[in-house]
C-alpha cells in the first residue's frame, strides 16, 4: 500500500472517505445497478475497515450493504478487537451478504486475532495470510468449523520479506484436512522453495507460479442467501457468474476472484466459467 501510494503521490497516513464510497449504489442510464446481484466487492482493501479514524462514516458504509442484500461484501481487518463495538444496531448474528476476514501474517498475529474472530457474530468468516511473512498454524481454529476460506500470498514491493513454500504447503494441507477452501494467490517478490530463493518482481508471474503450485483447492461450499431489498430470494439464474480473460486462466487469485470488471483496457477474449469456480 505504501509503495503504491508513493507511486500515486498519495499520503498513506491520510484517512479519507473516497469519492467512490457509494459505488455499490451507482446505476446506469437505465436505472440498473452497475454492481450486479451476486457480485463480491472487497471493501477498503488498501486500508482497514475498522480504523478508528473511520468511525464517523462506517455506519454509512454498513447502510450501503444493508441496501444491497443481493451483493456479497468482503471485509478485512487487523483490528478485530474493535469490531464488536462498531457493528450496526440491527446486526444480530450477522448479515448473510457479509464475509468477514482477519489478517494473520504470522503465528503471533494468528494467536492474537483468531480467538476474537471466532467470537464475533458473522455468518461468513475467513482468514487472509497475506503478506505471509512467517509460518502459521491455523489448525486450532480451523477445526471450529467456522472458517470458510483461507487466502495466502507473499509480500511485494520495497524490502519484501521472503515467503517460503513450506509455509504455504502447511496452510494448504491444514485447510484440506478440514475441507476449507484455500487460495494461494501469489508468491510475492521473494519466494523460497527447496532452499533456493527466487526473485519474481512481476505480479502476473507470481500469480501464475502460485496457480502452478497446485496448492489451492475448493473446500466445503457455503451458501450466501442473497435477497432483494424486500427479502425475496434472488433466483440462481439471475445471479452474476464470474467471467475471465484468457490471460487469467493461470492466475492464482482466480479461485476467489470476482472476475473481469470489463474496464475496456484488455483485448484478451472472455472465457466464461461455471459459478462453482467463482467466489462462493
Amino acid at each position: 500500500m505504501f509503495f503504491l501510494d508513493r507511486m500515486r503521490n498519495v499520503d498513506s497516513l491520510a484517512i479519507t472517505k473516497t469519492q467512490s464510497f457509494r459505488y455499490p449504489l451507482d446505476t446506469d442510464r437505465n436505472g440498473h445497478y452497475k454492481v450486479k446481484s451476486g457480485e463480491c466487492l472487497r471493501v477498503c482493501m488498501t486500508s482497514d475497515f475498522f480504523l478508528e479514524e473511520a468511525d464517523s462514516w462506517r455506519l454509512a458504509a454498513f447502510d450501503i450493504m444493508r441496501q444491497r442484500p443481493d451483493v456479497k461484501f468482503f471485509l478485512l481487518t487487523k483490528r478485530p478487537e474493535r469490531v464488536k463495538d462498531h457493528l450496526p444496531s440491527d446486526w444480530g448474528e450477522g448479515w448473510d451478504n457479509v464475509m468477514f476476514n482477519v489478517t494473520c501474517e504470522n503465528q503471533k498475529r494468528a494467536e492474537e486475532r483468531m480467538p476474537i474472530l471466532l467470537s464475533l457474530p458473522f455468518k461468513h468468516k475467513g482468514v487472509m495470510c497475506a503478506p505471509l511473512i512467517g509460518p502459521v498454524d491455523l489448525s486450532p481454529w480451523l477445526s471450529s468449523g467456522q472458517i470458510e476460506q483461507v487466502l495466502c500470498g507473499g509480500e511485494n514491493y520495497d524490502g519484501a520479506r521472503p515467503c517460503h513454500y513450506e509455509w504455504v504447503k502447511k496452510l494448504s494441507d491444514d485447510c484440506l484436512r478440514y475441507n476449507i477452501t484455500f487460495d494461494f494467490t501469489e508468491t510475492g517478490t521473494v519466494f523460497v522453495k527447496d532452499g533456493k530463493e527466487y526473485h519474481i518482481p512481476k505480479k502476473s508471474l507470481q500469480a501464475q507460479q502460485a496457480y502452478r503450485s497446485h496448492l489451492s483447492h475448493i473446500g466445503k461450499q457455503y451458501s450466501y442467501h442473497l435477497t432483494d431489498p424486500f427479502l425475496n430470494p434472488i433466483p440462481p439464474e439471475q445471479l452474476y457468474v464470474p467471467h475471465f480473460r484468457t490471460h487469467c486462466q493461470e492466475c492464482g487469485a482466480r479461485l476467489t476472484c470476482n472476475g473481469c470488471s470489463d474496464c475496456g483496457r484488455c483485448s484478451q477474449p472472455i472465457i466464461k466459467i461455471t459459478s462453482k469456480d467463482g467466489f462462493q
